[in-house]
C-alpha cells in the first residue's frame, strides 16, 4: 500500500490544480491577472530534493507526459521541462544544503524557470502573442506569488512526507 501513496499524491495534485483554478475568485490579484498553480511540479521538486534525483526525474517525466495529455494540446512541453528542471534542481541541491528555506527558494526559482520556458515555447510556436513585459505583469508575478504561498503552506508537510518515504525506502 505504501508504494501507491506517492503516485496517488501526485495524481491528487494533478486533479487539485484544475479544481483550484475553477474555484479561485476572479481578479484576486487584480484585473486580467492569470494565476497558474504548479502544485504538482512543486511536489515533484520536493521529491527530487528530499528523496533523490533518479526518482524525481522519473516521476517528473511520467507526470509531465500526463500533464501534457490532460491539459495541453501540444504534447512535449511539460514532458521535457518537468524532468529537465528537476534534473537542474538535483544538481543545484548537490551544492546547497537540503533544508526548508533552501527548498523554498530553489522551488520558486524552478517554477519561474518553468513559467518562462512554457511562455517561450508558446511564443515560439505562436500559441501566444503576449509580449514579454505583459507576460511578466499578467502571468509571471501572480503565478510566483500563488506558488510561493502554496510552498509556504504545503512545503513542510511535503518535506516530512518525503523524508519518511526515504526512510521507508532505506528500511526495505
Amino acid at each position: 500500500m505504501k508504494k501507491f501513496l506517492l503516485p496517488l499524491l501526485f495524481l491528487f495534485l494533478l486533479i487539485f490544480e484544475s479544481i483550484f483554478v475553477q474555484y479561485l475568485p476572479d481578479g484576486i490579484l487584480g484585473k486580467d491577472r492569470i494565476l497558474v498553480p504548479h502544485f504538482l511540479f512543486v511536489a515533484l521538486l520536493f521529491l527530487t530534493i528530499f528523496v533523490g534525483k533518479k526518482k524525481g526525474v522519473i516521476y517528473a517525466a511520467i507526470f509531465g507526459l500526463l500533464f501534457d495529455v490532460v491539459y495541453v494540446e501540444i504534447i512535449g512541453i511539460y514532458l521535457f521541462l518537468y524532468p529537465f528542471i528537476s534534473y537542474l534542481v538535483s544538481k543545484i541541491m548537490h551544492i546547497m544544503q537540503a533544508n526548508f528555506i533552501i527548498a523554498f527558494l530553489v522551488s520558486l526559482f524552478a517554477v519561474a524557470l518553468l513559467e518562462v520556458g512554457v511562455y517561450e515555447m508558446d511564443y515560439l510556436i505562436h500559441v501566444t502573442n503576449l509580449d514579454f513585459m505583459s507576460f511578466l505583469t499578467l502571468r509571471f508575478y501572480p503565478t510566483l506569488i500563488l506558488n510561493a504561498a502554496f510552498i509556504i503552506l504545503a512545503g513542510y508537510p511535503l518535506k516530512r512526507f518525503f523524508e519518511k518515504h526515504l526512510e521507508s525506502l532505506r528500511d526495505e
